[in-house]
């Protein structure tokens, strides 16, 4: 097999592993640096291929939530109160990413280069994981919630004693001060191996939105961020990629998209009945075995 073949095969199974971790909380970019590296996958110095792939993933769930789509921008374009409420929290939760991110894109890039930054992010994430999740206030299962379901069904569902004692048990429910608090923790996930989906759920968690709705809004927010992050990275890298980097980039997205369509319905189901101390631990035993690899490097 030529080096060239080598190369697409590699950028096809990277896809696949973005799509399987990006809506989880072990941070993809973590993995997809660590086994690119593994890997000896080539990518270029600013890691567009590893930064453009994750929007396949968030077409999926685009795909997913079509249905609550079209409802959201019809209800903003008739001026419905509700959906310019929740059109107002995704705008409130993406400035905070997209200002620093701007601001700051140089040096976070810098990081992407720093296996010792995944250690540290991934055990102490996984440890802020499992301090939340023993707490009864913030450890609310999404199963009796209404919410939004995954085919994009507007909520309608009766109200439970469970659901009257979560602050936000809708997307439509979310507070502007809620969703600063999601945006600003989306920032963290800036640093590879925080988890752009951990840090939003669990912010949101502490912020007094139930797990299922926490998941969902994330999910919502990672559209505009992620749609955002791809553009900005192909203009100001369009211009040093080569023909083989925008075959493997087409290739790694197609192989996203697909994987995640997989993954957007389990991780709502496994939310809405467990906790995410398993990822949590996960994280760190990730961790420990980054830092072993690195120390014997």
């Amino acid at each position: 097999m030529t080096e060239s073949a080598w190369f697409i095969l590699k950028a096809l199974f990277l896809g696949v592993i973005e799509g399987l971790t990006e809506f989880i909380p072990v941070s993809s970019t973590a993995h997809l640096l660590l086994i690119g590296s593994w890997l000896d996958f080539s990518s270029s110095d600013d890691k567009v291929f590893e930064v453009v792939i994750q929007f396949g993933s968030i077409l999926a769930v685009m795909w997913i939530f079509r249905e609550r789509l079209l409802h959201l921008f019809r209800g903003a374009f008739t001026r419905d109160p509700v959906e310019l409420a929740f059109m107002r929290n995704l705008i409130i939760a993406f400035l905070p990413a997209a200002v620093i991110g701007a601001l700051a894109i140089k040096y976070i890039k810098m990081l992407f280069h720093s296996p010792a930054v995944f250690v540290f992010t991934l055990v102490i994430g996984g440890f802020i994981m499992l301090w939340v999740e023993r707490k009864p206030e913030y450890a609310k299962f999404g199963a009796e919630q209404p919410g939004i379901k995954p085919s994009g069904e507007a909520p309608g569902a009766p109200e439970t004693e469970t659901s009257r004692r979560a602050t936000a048990h809708a997307l439509e429910e979310i507070s502007w001060k809620q969703a600063l608090v999601v945006g600003f923790a989306q920032c963290l996930a800036m640093v590879p191996g925080t988890s752009r989906s951990g840090a939003t759920i669990i912010s949101g968690m502490i912020a007094g939105i139930d797990r299922r709705t926490a998941t969902e809004f994330s999910f919502f927010l990672a559209m505009p961020t992620m749609l955002a992050a791809t553009v900005y990275d192909l203009y100001r890298n369009a211009s040093v990629l080569s023909g083989i980097e925008y075959f493997a980039i087409a290739v790694g997205f197609v192989a996203a998209f697909l994987s995640a369509l997989f993954v957007v319905r389990a991780v709502l189901r496994f939310v809405s009945r467990h906790t995410y101390r398993p990822f949590a631990w996960y994280r760190i035993g990730l961790g420990a075995v980054v830092a072993i690899w690195l120390l014997s490097a």
